[in-house]
């Protein structure tokens, strides 16, 4: 039947919009590669609340997602990272292979989404941080970087981002850090008020911080997910 078709044609959707914002990225377009990112995190959300909405959940639609992930948050953000690489690294400009080092996302995200795939335990939390929300960070890099939310050289902050954003995140990709799914199994307060927190406080620091915010949000993600860990096992 077509219905059961809907929401492996939204993932699609999310595959093409990820092969347009590498072209984007390709032709030094990094903000519109960014936004292609940001549009393919909402599809990501609307194929799986689709699927069950119609119940028609099954394995082809598990590895079509996988697949469209794969491309839409590893090869493109990798590609946006690989051309924003810094032209030195500490005034040595004969080093232009580390700019590869951006693909290291790529080659970490598709052992996550592998590993996800596998990983029985993550019903109602993740295990390390998933590839939406790092590659929403890396979108949101191109906009930090053309305003004045910070007040840093931007060499400085690309060469930063290098050496230690990027061990950062395939590190944080394929941890063993059980974190925050905002899966509702019910709408009360009591049982879900880490997911209440995290959305209002992620509302607030993107009114206050614009895209310097998802950054942010991705630390008290993981801050919030460490105290319900605790506070579960108390």
């Amino acid at each position: 039947m077509i219905i059961k078709q809907i929401p492996n044609a939204i993932t699609s959707a999310n595959l093409f919009t990820g092969c347009i914002g590498i072209v984007f990225a390709f032709n030094q377009d990094l903000r519109s590669a960014a936004l292609c990112i940001l549009i393919s995190l909402i599809i990501d959300f609307f194929d799986g609340f689709a699927a069950r909405l119609l119940n028609v959940s099954g394995p082809m639609g598990k590895e079509l997602d996988s697949l469209a992930d794969m491309v839409s948050f590893g090869v493109l953000p990798s590609v946006i990272l690989f051309h924003m690489a810094p032209k030195s690294f500490f005034g040595y400009t004969e080093f232009p292979i580390l700019s590869y080092l951006a693909f290291f996302v790529a080659v970490f995200s598709a052992y996550r989404l592998a590993k996800f795939n596998l990983d029985t335990r993550q019903t109602d939390k993740f295990i390390g941080v998933p590839t939406p929300a790092i590659s929403a960070v890396i979108a949101s890099v191109p906009f930090i970087y053309e305003s004045d939310t910070f007040y840093f050289d931007s060499s400085t902050l690309t060469v930063v981002l290098y050496l230690a954003f990027i061990p950062l995140v395939c590190y944080l990709l394929i941890s063993e850090l059980p974190l925050i799914a905002l899966k509702f199994k019910s709408f009360g307060f009591a049982e879900n008020k880490f997911r209440y927190i995290l959305i209002l406080s992620a509302v607030v620091l993107l009114l206050i911080f614009k895209f310097a915010g998802i950054p942010l949000i991705l630390v008290l993600y993981i801050l919030l997910s460490i105290i319900e860990q605790k506070t579960a096992k108390i």
